[in-house]
């Protein structure tokens, strides 16, 4: 233990001492005129904003920033994101168009990404992390210095333009930086996901007083009235609606693994992912977690290169300054993605995971609190942000598959589960208080009444060899789902009875269909997807596959299908239909159409509103030998597709590491019957109304 504390200590002085260097040297910047005017005005701005995160840093260390008023951190907190906020966007460096535009496009493009990747030692600066803050110092000034010696040999030589390092120089170096760090970010990566000691929110959650809303500007995150006026919100709620909630959130993790037939008495750990201004509720989760013997572990959401970037957040997080800048900066890794690096990231992954195997190997899955209402997003596609080319496109893919199942390996599908819950913010209109209380309501419906209506529906559904589905109105869609065949109906089914479990509020049945024989169209006329608009989105399916695709966002069909291909295939060149599903959830439907928020509605919510379908993988990936049962005692049959199945011969083609729902709302549905083996139709839904015998219950919310 002692050699250990040694080897510690000579790294923390290490890192002090690369600091302290660091840091100087980059103070000196600004006193230099080495570089042309435009290189000069760039590297000016980077070491001013270095500078800064020195001063926060050193505001954090002393513990000034729990001394200061309400009003100096909002104004300290809106200092660190001043620059990337749509009001100062078009004149930033962290705008990809104005880099280029300054700089030139090879040149431009790798200074926004240096720009975006300084912008991850904000985190680093609150969470106290030197060595995130050092490697990217260095990282700065080695490309300053590969510019300062371009301006030299041009002096040199006396040409009189403006020099500018050779563009493979500077890739050359962001591809080392990459490729150097990779192994110690995943080890972080990986011990966040699983180690509760990396307890760096949780202290925040479990310490602060929460009536206090200084809180919310200790993580470093942004923070908007949103933010502010949640938790205000959620601090005026009794303690009983508080407990309701949180409780409706960790039950349904623990039926989760009921329900899935996994043992949640080997998992120590849950992953904890929210958004801020919730911490009371999540404050008393992680309370229910521990009474069921499970630590909660948190961490942020990706900031930096090696984590992704991306508009969806996945872990916790505070407000998007800014989604065009997430969206300019998503695919910033195709200025160094070859297949060494791939090669590379893999090689790390399995490192950190076999540093940290005994703790994954106890790691129970996410717990998540989504929030929804935010103004929707329509991103602009910039020529001068970075894009995968066609080949690093195939790359990702590969990586992406061969990750997910190196994950599978370390935390077992078949043994982790999950739970997903939504809650409103304040942007969803002046009657946020009374939508909230109504989408507490929709979150806590009674589960026994949806069960044994839904029950209903699955044994009319196990009767049909297909399902037939047609929109209505502007609604082009006109589908044929295939069903499994039932060798043994008085044991078996097609379809599972989702209650509020891992999904939310309560409110659909949902199968994995055959491919072969699923056919026809699927449209929407208007759906947001991961907080990304879409159009009159179509997708044409031949035995069950995507077969042709387009939406109506932009000018050219050209950029409709690449809006497409790189936000819901993922750089796939086709998915399968893992889900077919009908959602029950009447009471959200009309809820949403009642305050004018069908739009905001997350994915979550929106899916219990209408028949859905999701592409890629299945509800059951990386656990279909998991045998589950309904509340009737049948099992489910129907956890595999003609492309899962192949993970008995070659794993890489069986899963795409991606599950996009796509809903067709009540008021486009037309038709949605079953067609049995004899040819007989029995409609379940027509004109958007249940008409099955016993679902009348679900059409009482259409006149209330």
């Amino acid at each position: 233990m002692e050699d250990l504390y040694i080897v510690e200590e000579d790294r923390n002085d290490l890192e002090q001492e690369r600091y302290t260097l660091a840091i100087e040297r980059i103070r000196e910047i600004a006193k230099e005129a080495v570089c042309g005017a435009r290189l000069q005005k760039y590297f000016n701005n980077m070491a001013a904003f270095v500078l800064f995160l020195d001063e926060a840093w050193n505001v954090v260390e002393s513990g000034r920033l729990r001394q200061m008023t309400l009003e100096e951190l909002q104004a300290f907190n809106g200092k660190l994101y001043e620059d990337i906020l749509p009001a100062h966007y078009e004149v930033s460096y962290a705008n990809p168009a104005y880099a280029v535009n300054c700089l030139g496009e090879s040149i431009g493009r790798m200074l926004s990404f240096l720009y975006a990747e300084l912008r991850s030692m904000i985190p680093a600066a609150f969470e106290q992390n030197r060595f995130a803050m050092v490697i990217r110092m260095e990282l700065l000034l080695e490309v300053y210095q590969a510019c300062l010696c371009a301006a030299q040999e041009e002096a040199d030589t006396a040409a009189g333009e403006e020099a500018f390092p050779d563009p493979e120089e500077l890739r050359q170096i962001l591809y080392w930086y990459v490729s150097d760090y990779y192994e110690p970010e995943s080890c972080e990566k990986i011990a966040q996901i699983v180690c509760p000691e990396k307890d760096f929110a949780l202290r925040i959650v479990m310490d602060s007083d929460l009536t206090d809303l200084r809180y919310l500007y200790y993580y470093g995150e942004y923070v908007t009235e949103n933010e502010l006026r949640t938790a205000a919100h959620l601090c005026e709620m009794p303690e009983e609606k508080i407990a309701l909630m949180a409780d409706t959130y960790t039950e349904g993790y623990r039926i989760g693994f009921e329900m899935g037939n996994k043992d949640i008495s080997i998992k120590k750990t849950v992953n904890v992912r929210y958004c801020l201004g919730f911490e009371r509720m999540i404050r008393r989760a992680v309370e229910n977690f521990d009474r069921i013997g499970l630590q909660s572990t948190i961490y942020r959401s990706g900031t930096n290169i090696f984590q992704g970037r991306s508009v969806n957040k996945n872990g916790y997080f505070g407000a998007n300054p800014n989604k065009q800048f997430d969206y300019d900066h998503r695919e910033d890794l195709a200025l160094v993605l070859d297949k060494l690096l791939v090669e590379r990231r893999l090689e790390c992954m399995r490192g950190a995971f076999e540093q940290y195997k005994e703790q994954a190997k106890v790691h129970g899955g996410p717990a998540v609190l989504e929030i929804f209402g935010e103004k929707p997003f329509v991103p602009e596609t910039k020529d001068a942000a970075c894009r995968l080319s066609e080949k690093q496109q195939k790359l990702s893919v590969e990586y992406a598959s061969r990750a997910g199942a190196m994950q599978n390996e370390y935390i077992p599908g078949e043994e982790r589960s999950f739970t997903i819950i939504a809650f409103p913010v304040p942007d969803i209109g002046a009657q946020y208080e009374e939508i909230f209380d109504d989408i507490v309501r929709i979150n806590t419906l009674d589960y026994k009444l949806y069960q044994g209506i839904q029950q209903k529906i699955i044994d009319v559904l196990d009767q049909g060899v297909t399902v037939v589905v047609k929109g209505c109105g502007a609604n082009r869609t006109d589908l044929r789902i295939r069903l499994h065949e039932l060798k043994d109906p008085d044991k078996e089914t097609n379809f599972e009875n989702c209650v509020a479990d891992v999904n939310i509020p309560v409110g659909e049945v949902f199968t994995s269909p055959v491919l072969a024989g699923t056919d026809g169209i699927l449209h929407v006329t208007r759906v947001f997807l991961n907080e990304l608009e879409y159009k009159d989105i179509w997708l044409e399916f031949a035995d069950g596959m995507i077969a042709d695709y387009g939406c109506a966002n932009f000018p050219s069909e050209e950029e409709n299908r690449k809006y497409i291909k790189d936000n819901v295939l993922f750089h796939h060149d086709t998915l399968p239909l893992g889900e077919f599903a009908i959602g029950t959830n009447t009471t959200a439907y009309v809820t949403a159409r009642r305050y004018g928020i069908e739009d905001k509605m997350p994915i979550l919510i929106a899916e219990k509103t209408g028949p859905h379908f999701a592409v890629g993988d299945t509800c059951y990936s990386h656990a279909e030998n998991v045998r589950v049962y309904n509340q009737d005692g049948k099992e489910i049959i129907a956890k595999d597709n003609e492309v899962s199945i192949l993970r008995d011969t070659d794993i890489s083609k069986a899963y795409f590491q991606c599950h996009t729902d796509i809903t067709i709302p009540y008021d486009e549905l037309g038709e949605l019957s079953v067609q049995t083996k004899d040819g007989d139709k029995i409609p379940i839904i027509r004109d958007g109304r249940f008409v099955l015998e016993g679902c009348e219950e679900l059409n009482r919310a259409f006149v209330l």
